[in-house]
């Protein structure tokens, strides 16, 4: 029986089979430890010819000195990068492939899902029921936020946030804006109702505020005080992006004083948030685990385009989603 051609590492021990089942071919190599252990992917990393990474461990110079200089091709089994040290990577010249597109529609359900909640008080409503304060004699108890004919804010809208806005489309809103380095295409914005505008025409026209955009060096702690005070009172903050975005300790003051009517995350930092953080004591906020793209479908299909990627990596041919 002749060798496999390729080592491959797999640095997680649940990544899907669809994944798995792809690199079959390749002499597979597994991290087994869960939570992984650092020590023991840097062990197995050695000598392999491909990574499919999932998780979100650093994948640094520690990692690729460690890998040797035979490593050919890596994919992440996520859309963001920012545990990927890129600018060493193409120092390299290796390969590096993610998986965005395919989680935008399981996120932007979410998303939806996010807003309605946060808007309409589904978890103080929750509340109330538990603590006995269920007022049904009031005509005007736990009022929330309309969806219909209101403005939706993008701080980026890629696909994720243009998947966000399609849906919203079926709830009448009024308008869609955008905040992007780069102004989308004409048929797109004509289709979504989209207008770019920049950050404090954003913040001040929005009802819903949706945090789209990747966390990068000028993204990272953007939704601030000063950011907050530039918000309608009657606004809903949105965040399934990543939780650097946001200053939480202004988020948590702005929220405290009604100063923004609501917010919905489903990204925080750190994760996992320790269950004594000030934000968990806000009636007005709806947190979720960073399970934007947790469902069997998108996982399933994240670990398929990851194996494609770092099939075609080996191969020497373009990957399916190179990640530069």
């Amino acid at each position: 029986m002749s060798a496999k051609p390729f080592k491959v590492l797999i640095t997680h021990p649940e990544v899907p089979q669809s994944g798995i089942d792809l690199l079959e071919a390749c002499e597979l190599v597994r991290v087994e430890s869960l939570p992984p252990k650092r020590s023991e992917l840097l062990q197995k990393i050695r000598g392999v010819d491909g990574i499919l990474w999932a998780g979100h461990e650093a994948l640094n110079a520690e990692a690729l000195d460690a890998a040797g200089p035979q490593l050919k091709s890596i994919s992440t089994m996520s859309a963001g990068i920012d545990y990927v040290d890129l600018d060493e990577v193409k120092r390299r010249k290796i390969p590096l492939g993610h998986t965005p597109m395919v989680l935008d529609n399981a996120v932007a359900d979410l998303a939806v899902g996010l807003l309605i909640a946060a808007g309409r008080r589904f978890h103080e409503g929750r509340k109330k029921i538990e603590t006995d304060k269920w007022e049904n004699y009031h005509l005007n108890w736990m009022l929330g936020q309309d969806v219909r004919d209101s403005v939706v804010g993008f701080y980026g809208f890629g696909g994720i946030g243009q998947a966000i806005a399609k849906r919203l489309s079926g709830f009448d809103i009024d308008q869609v804006l955008y905040t992007t380095r780069r102004r989308i295409d004409r048929e797109t914005e004509k289709e979504l109702n989209a207008k770019k505008v920049d950050f404090d025409e954003l913040l001040a026209k929005s009802d819903f505020v949706v945090i789209a955009a990747p966390l990068t060096a000028a993204t990272q702690g953007v939704f601030n005080a000063t950011a907050f005070n530039k918000m309608k009172n009657t606004a809903v903050l949105i965040n399934i992006a990543r939780g650097k975005i946001v200053n939480q300790n202004d988020l948590y003051d702005a929220l405290k004083s009604n100063r923004i009517f609501a917010a919905g995350l489903d990204v925080v930092d750190p994760e996992p948030l320790p269950p004594n953080n000030k934000l968990l004591t806000l009636d007005n906020i709806v947190i979720l685990p960073h399970i934007g793209s947790a469902t069997n479908r998108t996982r399933s299909d994240m670990a398929t385009i990851a194996a494609h990627n770092v099939l075609r990596g080996l191969a020497g041919e373009r990957m399916l989603s190179p990640a530069y």
